[in-house]
């Protein structure tokens, strides 16, 4: 039986990811068959932007069939669709830039998603997913929403608050990145693997690493590679100072820690004094990005609009765009494909508290997410680094729905990256003072 071509819509449709998302979209046209593309975004000039791109590549793909809009109107946006791809930035760059300014001007990591940087961007966030799954619950209760939203573990947690009976999958795509590097560096093909993870986003560990084809799990291995041999970054990050020292930075972990392939991320909790040590204080990773992808885009529109027809798209981001349409094939074909998903805990890892928001795998098919269960219970070191992540996580989703002040001090007080409530107090006031237009007002 033919399948239903498909509306997709893209919440925060001109992120500069856009166009890795589409590009997937259209190699997938026998899985994914595709109607229409709306682009819904709050920033015009940049919605605009998007939507030249992603006419220019649909005509040159040969998708005359194929609709594209772009709208700042919701209604417009979600009515009718069948899947939202999710991937909002609430406060875009110029934000970005304080969440990591700011904690690194009191000696603290400033990063996008971890750390205080990542609890400000989290209530940022809450508000804006928030508001875009009610529209969805209003104007296409059917649809499904695959979100890259982030800091996942603290969106999802806030719309399983709000929308439990929301038809959402939170998944980020740094496994995969991960995986990716791991292979190209080290002579393995990934579509091999099996791997097992567990953590929370942006916080985990690998157990192990099956592949099919050496009918081994090479997990052992591949530590022992990253133990004596640093990994250069993939070419998806090919040029990119930040990316390069953190998949060194893994390196460092696994010799400290060497009985797991960790997330890089850890080094933010693991290592915060020499991220803070290695970090331009006045040149972060939101002003790399400002100058190369977002600049990249807009020069890839300037040309689009001047006529040119060859030499315009240039864009790599590996498996990003990917990994977020094979999550949708697998709903819609029923392909019970395997990922790392963000999830309520409810036993999947045994001894860590249930209504913790995790990251495991997790089987998707036509009535969604299934998670698997680890065998057995975790170390007391990872349990502990979890708890009290979570517990911080937890504190600060119960600030942004109780306007508290006080919870919002004890998440970031609790923070790993923080070493004492007096600096927690000084950074929390200076993100409430930053953030008045996006924050709920905090009593």
């Amino acid at each position: 039986m033919m399948t239903k071509k498909q509306i997709i819509t893209i919440a925060g449709g001109g992120s500069t990811y856009t166009p890795g998302i589409i590009q997937a979209v259209l190699n997938n046209a026998e899985r994914l068959p595709i109607s229409e593309i709306r682009l819904y975004d709050i920033d015009e000039k940049r919605n605009a932007d998007m939507y030249l791109i992603i006419q220019y590549m649909l005509k040159k793909e040969g998708f005359k069939e194929v609709t594209i809009s772009s709208t700042e109107d919701p209604q417009k946006a979600f009515t009718g669709c069948d899947f939202i791809f999710s991937q909002i930035r609430v406060g875009g760059m110029k934000m970005r830039e304080k969440d990591e300014k700011i904690p690194l001007s009191h000696g603290l990591v400033g990063q996008e998603t971890c750390g205080l940087g990542g609890f400000a961007y989290g209530m940022r966030s809450m508000k804006g997913l928030l508001e875009i799954v009610g529209y969805v619950q209003e104007y296409a209760p059917q649809a499904w929403i695959l979100n890259y939203t982030n800091p996942e573990s603290i969106v999802s947690e806030a719309v399983r608050r709000q929308y439990p009976k929301a038809k959402m999958i939170n998944a980020c795509d740094m496994t995969i990145s991960i995986e990716e590097t791991i292979a190209i560096n080290y002579g393995y093909n990934r579509k091999n693997w099996i791997p097992t993870y567990y953590g929370l986003n942006h916080f985990g560990w690998y157990t192990s690493i099956y592949d099919k084809e050496l009918k081994r799990d090479v997990m052992p291995e591949i530590i022992e590679q990253l133990i004596s041999q640093e990994m250069q970054v993939a070419d998806f990050n090919a040029g990119d100072k930040s990316w390069q020292e953190a998949f060194s930075m893994m390196s460092v972990i696994t010799k400290n820690f060497p009985e797991n392939i960790p997330n890089n991320y850890l080094e933010y909790y693991l290592y915060p004094d020499m991220v803070v040590e290695h970090t331009d204080k006045n040149y972060t990773r939101a002003n790399m990005v400002m100058e190369g992808r977002e600049k990249n885009t807009r020069e890839m529109a300037e040309k689009i609009r001047s006529g040119a027809t060859e030499d315009v798209l240039n864009f790599n981001f590996g498996e990003h765009g990917q990994y977020i349409v094979d999550m949708a094939t697998s709903l819609l074909n029923d392909e019970r494909r395997r990922f790392m998903l963000i999830v309520p805990n409810q036993g999947a890892i045994p001894n860590l508290r249930s209504d913790a928001v995790v990251e495991v795998p997790a089987y998707v098919g036509a009535t969604g997410v299934e998670p698997i269960a680890l065998r057995e219970p975790i170390c007391d070191f990872h349990k502990g680094l979890m708890e009290a992540q979570v517990a911080a996580e937890k504190l600060l989703v119960d600030a942004y729905f109780e306007g508290s002040y006080q919870k919002a001090l004890q998440a970031f007080t609790l923070n790993q990256t923080v070493p004492n409530a007096r600096v927690a107090k000084k950074v929390l006031d200076e993100m409430i003072e930053a953030n008045q237009e996006y924050w709920p007002e905090l009593k």
